[in-house]
């Protein structure tokens, strides 16, 4: 999806390399003053102007070769993924604790100074190195193409997917799937008008429909409408049941596809297991969502200027999914640090939504159990404990954050936080401005490209781009304990751990939540277990030990 280069770093001295070092001289100014008279005789002064002028040449030579030695070892530890730079949008940051301390005594010679500089540069490097992974492919290709003709399909497939934009996404890929099974001809599904954002978008304005259907053309015939001979079918509407297994719909729902010619999913969102999947329609799923369900053009460029721009320092960028929003709140039932009057203007909303079931919420109990997105606050002492300084640039995926305070608690610790209305011009921003849907596959597209992810809440956004990254190669993807860290920072707060245990705790608790690679298990329950999108491994990226195990097996039936 996107090409990647190596973090780049200013030069740790400040000083141009091709230049006279201060440090120099200082040395020079030294050497005069302290020598014996009889050498300032002329023979000894021409010795004394060599031996300086060698002297100088040496360090200039050596502080050279160090500073370049070790930006070729920043070239193995950081990987970057940037496309260019936008030169009308540099970012200026305040500087940073990783730059050179100019108060550093200049008596010091060359190799004591480096030392001083590059231990903290290995630090920074770290917070952005991304999981081990090296063994770990893609495998979706196409195993066997079977081109569809009209004469083949059993009838024809309309959905109107339901939920916010990646609710959605997900839930068109498993109805490509779903057509696959049932040898159904899809048509361009509609997108729901009235979930919490009311966005009247439709299927052309966020996705490039026409990539959709030439990428699926070998495996599921896509039309953009029905066919005007079938316009006088009353299409027979159903919902089909939620993590269904293939036989559900190769059986049941083909029985009525048969019936009815023309059947129309009420609902999309989750309608097909996560596991128990031929491995043929896994990876058809991750082909539709990964490869067919591309945004539009207007959408992907904006998308990747933005990534640009946040990254025209030369700096990485971090991603937070800051699901901190009014409509989330009201649906956990949160109010932790809220008013009383944003309390109950939250629960309003809750008795009012008539979908949301559960109306009555223990709000202090959600927060003990991790059920609660994590406050603006709690993400920045959050972040401040895993080591990212101050400077660094932060990509806000969300909406309007709720309470009186917003994002106030985050930006005081951490001050360059920027959003698409910040990076974007007006004129950019324009055609998508009222359009909640088309501003989060905006979103969308900038947390994918960002060096570093980092979600506060299990929402379908957190799933779908954590998934996504994972296919591109195990992004680092950082996936707070909700649960512990609540625990955690309340001890902190009351007095009970200093800043350098919890610190520490909090390091120790997210080693193994980085994105690192692991194998998707089923659970006991559908509902519970993790979800396909949120991590494509097994069935979409397969482990070179896979092959070598596949490989074994060929040789020994021969």
């Amino acid at each position: 999806m996107t090409r990647r280069r190596v973090l780049e770093f200013d030069h740790e001295d400040g000083e141009k390399l091709g230049g006279v070092d201060v440090d120099v001289v200082k040395h020079v100014t030294s050497f005069r003053r302290h020598v014996h008279p009889h050498l300032r005789r002329p023979g000894f002064y021409a010795v004394g102007c060599l031996m300086l002028l060698a002297f100088s040449t040496i360090s200039l030579f050596v502080k050279f070769m160090l500073l370049n030695s070790y930006e070729e070892m920043g070239v193995m530890m950081g990987k970057d993924r940037t496309r260019g730079r936008a030169a009308n949008f540099i970012v200026v940051p305040q500087k940073t604790m990783y730059q050179t301390n100019n108060a550093l005594s200049q008596e010091q010679d060359v190799s004591a100074d480096l030392v001083k500089t590059i231990h903290p540069k290995l630090q920074v490097s770290e917070i952005w190195k991304e999981p081990e992974s090296e063994d770990y492919y893609k495998c979706i290709n196409v195993t066997k193409n079977e081109p569809w003709s009209d004469d083949e399909t059993k009838g024809y497939l309309l959905a109107r997917a339901n939920g916010g934009l990646n609710q959605m996404k997900t839930g068109i890929s498993d109805l490509v799937a779903i057509a696959k099974l049932m040898n159904a001809t899809l048509v361009l599904p509609s997108l729901d008008h009235k979930s919490f954002w009311t966005d009247p978008s439709d299927f052309k304005d966020i996705f490039n429909w026409q990539n959709f259907i030439d990428v699926l053309r070998d495996e599921v015939h896509v039309l953009e409408s029905l066919p005007s001979k079938l316009a006088s079918i009353q299409p027979f509407d159903t919902a089909p049941v939620s993590w269904s297994k293939p036989r559900y719909y190769r059986v049941h729902m083909a029985s009525l596809l048969k019936q009815h010619k023309v059947l129309r999913l009420t609902h999309t969102d989750s309608r097909l297991a996560n596991n128990g999947i031929a491995e043929p329609i896994q990876k058809l799923r991750c082909r539709a969502m990964y490869e067919a369900l591309r945004f539009n053009n207007n959408i992907e460029q904006l998308g990747n200027k933005l990534a640009e721009r946040l990254r025209s320092n030369g700096k990485p960028y971090l991603a937070l999914h800051l699901r901190y929003e009014k409509d989330m709140l009201a649906f956990t039932g949160c109010s932790h640090n809220l008013t009383e009057e944003e309390d109950e203007e939250l629960m309003d909303l809750r008795f009012h939504v008539r979908h949301w079931k559960v109306k009555d919420i223990n709000a202090t109990q959600q927060r003990l159990l991790g059920e609660c997105p994590m406050t603006p606050r709690e993400v920045a002492v959050f972040l401040e404990a895993m080591g990212y300084p101050s400077d660094t640039n932060i990509y806000i995926v969300a909406g309007k954050i709720y309470s009186k305070d917003g994002i106030t608690p985050l930006q005081d610790k951490y001050p360059n936080i920027f959003t698409h209305s910040s990076l974007a011009t007006e004129e950019e921003l324009q055609p998508m401005q009222q359009y909640q849907n088309q501003l989060a596959a905006l979103d969308y597209v900038v947390a994918v490209e960002s060096d570093v992810f980092v979600y506060t809440y299990d929402g379908n956004m957190a799933k779908a781009v954590q998934g996504h990254r994972r296919f591109e190669g195990f992004r680092k993807t950082i996936s707070p304990d909700r649960t512990s860290f609540v625990n955690l920072i309340d001890q902190l707060d009351s007095g009970e751990l200093s800043w350098e245990v919890f610190s520490s705790k909090v390091k120790e608790l997210h080693k193994e939540r980085m994105g690192l690679p692991y194998p998707r298990r089923p659970g006991k329950s559908s509902k519970l277990e993790e979800n396909f999108y949120a991590n494509p491994y097994p069935g979409c990226i397969c482990h070179k030990s896979d092959d070598e195990r596949h490989s074994s097996k060929k040789g020994s039936k021969s």
